[in-house]
């Protein structure tokens, strides 16, 4: 059985995803729907992480259930270098960019999600699939956000 590999890959994509939320909020306060919002999905992703190292337990794992971290030395300077750089057209491509690459990431988390589902209904793992099938449409969700942000921002952005 190799589902302790996919939790722990899951885990690390996790993670990975809701650091890139964290920063895309401080790299771009100007923009306050993304600033919060992506806070708020960093939050779905921090829960996730518990929860998978909570079950991870059961397969023998020690995974790290601390979330990212939004401080440090880079955490404020992303913040001033937002609020300095305000709405010119340079960090509106900046966005863009950013948000292309979370879609890539959650997307990517989305197929770890589908992964160990899948896992789970092999071995019947109850708990596992229960976890599985609460998580993935939050990771569902954060992936349809950005898609719709890059809907809505690239005609602006692109056509300035």
């Amino acid at each position: 059985m190799k589902l302790d590999l996919a939790l722990r890959e899951l885990h690390r994509s996790e993670k990975s995803l809701a650091r890139d939320l964290l920063k895309m909020s401080d790299r771009h306060k100007v923009e306050h729907e993304v600033h919060h919002v992506a806070r708020d999905l960093a939050g779905w992703s921090a829960r996730h992480l518990h929860e998978l190292a909570t079950i991870g337990r059961e397969y023998g794992l020690r995974l790290d259930d601390d979330p990212p971290s939004d401080t440090g030395p880079l955490h404020t300077l992303r913040g001033k270098v937002s609020e300095l750089s305000g709405r010119r057209a340079e960090p509106g491509l900046l966005l863009l960019a950013d948000l292309r690459r979370l879609h890539r990431k959650a997307a990517g988390v989305s197929l770890d999600w589908e992964l160990l589902a899948q896992g789970a209904q092999g071995v019947k793992d109850e708990n596992l699939l229960e976890l599985a099938q609460r998580c993935h449409p939050q990771t569902l969700r954060q992936l349809k956000w950005a898609n719709a942000m890059l809907k809505t921002l690239s005609p602006q952005v692109l056509a300035s």
